[in-house]
């Protein structure tokens, strides 16, 4: 393996384990922050309870986060110079604006949403919950625009090789940044949707009696229905849109090879970048055209159309994106599956009395939500190749010219650190999770707190 390709997969670890974190973090500060305003309207204790139980698995993926990318930033000097040589003037400004707008909240409130509980007025409390969970929000935002940018660049010129920026809103609001944005806001919420879901059904499992394991259970249940309908039409919209700007990606994640109609949707293929085919297909007739053209006869763009005539390739690796692009729908139906399951037994049974083998099988997918984002976020970044920015810089061009040896060490590094850290945070959530259900103290017991805030005057 050569520098290019080892520095590839250095960044995609660091990135795949930086963005599980800011993918539960996005979405549970406004779940907080609906705990703590429930809390504030009823004084009932399992909206606390809940509250104080959450906002640890908030703080410790918050952690994590910042960590993560913190390394992960480092690796645009030392893995890719030119991707800051050549377009430094535009991702420079988003990544210092993700800064001033959300991390400086974040980092300035955590400490009263994490400690003010029962020292400040609710209010305050409140308050520092909301521009916490606003201020994930922004950093979401503003890496997401540089990240649409990446792929459907706009309002910029290239002079002597480096890219200036001749339209900020035309940058900001590129074309795919509205369905890239919607796309990952719902991913976040349906992943915390999931984990709150799972390790409720968990705590059920062992017994917890203490009232706000099964409110937990029936909020993730719930939120779950109700974003998993609105993911499938955003995603839906984002594909039609990637179809527009990037036919490559589509016709590698649809198997497709000649631009035709009538493309079958294919549940199972074994794609062959030498033979340019496809082995063992099993599909849909037409579906992929009805679904991208709305017409059983639409034409869809074939991965052949992305091939010179000096047998250049212009199209992603097909295989991993065909094979992503699969593990994020299915991932998906099964979550619709068991969210709308999930409130149909509600309806019928409560939260009280839910069958053990769903809640086993809720409890298996309290981490659903980072298969699916993970195999998304491989179809869309490995669906770019051999671009680094599309149509502007490629991924070669931008590498840093160091020994692959030292690549490799420092890959095999990262991956053990993060490993330890995978295990230590799954740990510590079902150590949390146990805890609670046997109702034993915690460091900086959640229930007292939770008892002592009930003192505190409403906002």
């Amino acid at each position: 393996m050569d520098t290019l390709l080892l520095s590839r997969i250095q960044f995609a670890a660091n990135i795949s384990f930086h963005i599980l974190f800011p993918t539960i973090t996005i979405a549970l500060g406004w779940v907080l922050l609906f705990f703590k305003v429930k809390f504030s309207r009823t004084r009932e204790k399992r909206w606390m309870d809940l509250y104080m139980f959450w906002v640890k698995v908030f703080a410790l993926s918050f952690a994590l986060g910042v960590v993560s990318g913190i390394t992960m930033s480092f690796q645009f000097g030392t893995n890719w110079p030119g991707f800051m040589e050549t377009v430094g003037n535009v991702a420079g400004p988003l990544l210092a604006y993700e800064v001033l707008t959300a991390f400086f909240l974040e980092a300035v409130f955590l400490g009263i949403m994490l400690f003010g509980a029962s020292r400040v007025p609710g209010w305050l409390h409140t308050l520092a919950t909301f521009l916490v969970a606003f201020g994930t929000t922004m950093s979401a935002f503003w890496i997401l625009v540089l990240n649409s940018w990446m792929h459907t660049p706009a309002g910029h010129e290239l002079r002597d090789g480096v890219i200036y920026a001749t339209d900020w809103w035309a940058i900001i609001f590129n074309p795919s940044m509205p369905y890239r944005l919607a796309h990952m806001l719902l991913a976040s919420g349906l992943t915390v949707a999931f984990l709150i879901a799972g390790i409720s059904a968990y705590r059920l499992l062992r017994g917890d009696r203490g009232g706000d394991a099964a409110t937990g259970l029936r909020f993730g249940i719930i939120l779950g229905a109700l974003l998993i309908p609105l993911q499938i039409l955003a995603g839906d919209m984002h594909g039609l849109n990637t179809l527009e700007h990037q036919p490559q990606k589509v016709a590698a994640m649809e198997g497709n090879w000649e631009t035709q109609g009538n493309v079958p949707l294919l549940l199972f293929a074994l794609p062959d970048e030498e033979a340019r085919t496809n082995h063992f297909e099993i599909g849909i007739p037409s579906l992929a055209s009805i679904i991208l053209k709305h017409d059983p006869a639409g034409v869809v763009p074939g991965l052949n159309d992305f091939v010179a005539a000096d047998g250049t390739v212009t199209h992603p690796p097909v295989a991993p994106v065909f094979w992503s692009f699969r593990i994020m729908v299915g991932v998906g139906m099964l979550m619709l599956l068991a969210s709308w399951a999930g409130a149909f037994l509600l309806w019928r049974r409560g939260a009280d009395n839910l069958p053990r083998p769903y809640l086993w099988g809720l409890s298996g997918m309290s981490f659903a939500g980072w298969v699916a984002t993970l195999a998304g976020w491989y179809t869309t970044e490995i669906g770019r190749q051999p671009w680094l920015v599309n149509g502007v810089l490629t991924t070669e061009a931008a590498v840093a010219d160091v020994p692959a040896p030292m690549v490799l060490s420092t890959l095999i590094v990262y991956l053990a650190i993060y490993a330890i850290l995978m295990v230590a945070y799954i740990g510590v959530i079902t150590y949390m999770a146990r805890k609670a259900a046997k109702g034993e103290p915690l460091p900086r017991d959640e229930r007292t707190i939770g008892a002592q805030a009930m003192a505190v005057p409403a906002e």
